[in-house]
């Protein structure tokens, strides 16, 4: 009998995981039309009023995502005042929903990152996660390897979509 051999263990293809440069902590959305009027009204003396007496340090160490649930039209001012209450408690604070957060993480996460590692290697950049990886840090992914990587494929080893190969 034929002894079984592991191809894909065996091959010179690096993994470039996503969810390894996962940041860790609470993800929390805070949304402005709860010191709006009726959802939709902003009173700015009330608003202020109901800012100073939110309890901001329940915020403390998370990633923030400051937004508008309804179709309000806000000020610019009002989400950067926002801002200034929870930015002394939260790691990071961004304009937008979860998914502009996670975005806005993988950036600072994948910018810092030596991918020399990678050069003249073949690269796959794993498909699956089971953390909430946006699609936009796939494209940060391969923007940061593209030029160091000599291939490039996306998914898993068995059925991987070849993206990128350095022309000779």
């Amino acid at each position: 009998m034929e002894e079984i051999v592991n191809r894909v263990a065996n091959s010179a293809l690096e993994v470039f995981d996503l969810e390894d440069y996962y940041p860790n902590g609470i993800r929390t959305k805070i949304d402005l039309s709860q010191w709006l009027y009726e959802g939709f009204l902003l009173k700015e003396k009330d608003f202020r009023e109901a800012l100073k007496q939110h309890n901001w340090t329940q915020y403390q160490g998370h990633y923030v995502a400051v937004h508008c649930a309804t179709e309000a039209i806000i000020p610019a001012w009002a989400s950067i005042l926002v801002t200034t209450f929870v930015a002394p408690y939260a790691q990071k604070v961004v304009l937008g929903d979860i998914k502009d957060l996670e975005t806005s993480l993988y950036q600072s996460v994948l910018s810092q990152l030596d991918y020399s590692t990678y050069l003249d290697k073949a690269v796959i950049i794993k498909g699956c996660s089971k953390k909430p990886v946006p699609e936009s840090a796939y494209v940060m992914a391969v923007q940061y390897l593209q030029p160091f990587a000599k291939s490039i494929m996306y998914g898993e080893a068995c059925s991987a979509v070849p993206l990128f190969k350095k022309q000779k």
